[in-house]
């Protein structure tokens, strides 16, 4: 029996199946780790990685490859892409009109956890960020370094990551919906040889 035929591509259906369980679990363990230790405040991006991963897990136990998979590519696929061509000055025009929108808590938040006060000293209202500024840093030296150049490190690193993994799973959606389409249009030879596809 060659690899390539009706067996073959059965198996090669179910591994790939079990590829995407065991990632859409993960990512749903993943989110509840990182809400559990405090990593992530923020319960909108919390929701949305478990959203994927449940719908992966989904897609993987109902196996609904050829359309589902299809349209996931094209959208996972262009994100990827996003992701690894976004230069520093969008970046910096992201963080910065994120910085104003988010909640005088979540501020406070960021500025301890990445040790820091203020975003960029671009205006005046980085004068009434590092005033009301509670990062540990302030107490142990006369100026902290800004938040906007430890986010853009993160995020420039957070980005490549995320890219590279989103192009990397976007070709195995291809190669699932190849096997599908393949598997569908091949006969069983434990079947009736005479009965159609």
């Amino acid at each position: 029996m060659v690899c390539g035929g009706f067996a073959c591509s059965r198996n090669a259906l179910c591994a790939l199946n079990v590829v995407y369980m065991l990632v859409g679990l993960l990512l749903i363990g993943v989110a509840a780790w990182g809400k559990g230790l405090g990593l992530v405040s923020s319960i909108h991006i919390i929701g949305g990685v478990i959203a994927v991963g449940v719908f992966l897990l989904l897609i993987a136990v109902a196996g609904l490859y050829m359309i589902i998979l299809g349209l996931v590519f094209v959208f996972q696929f262009g994100i990827s892409w996003s992701c690894l061509a976004i230069n520093r000055s969008k970046q910096t025009d992201v963080i910065n009109a994120s910085w104003w929108v988010m909640s005088n808590q979540t501020r406070d938040e960021l500025e301890r956890s990445f040790d820091c006060c203020g975003l960029f000293n671009l205006t005046t209202l980085y004068q009434q960020d590092y005033a009301f500024c509670t990062a540990v840093c302030k107490s142990r030296r006369p100026t902290c370094q800004m938040c906007g150049e430890k986010f853009l490190k993160h995020s420039e690193e957070a980005l490549k990551i995320l890219g590279g993994v989103g192009l990397f799973f976007s070709f195995t959606e291809i190669l699932g919906v190849w096997l599908a389409m393949r598997f569908r249009n091949q006969k069983d030879p434990r079947a009736n040889p005479s009965a159609f596809l």
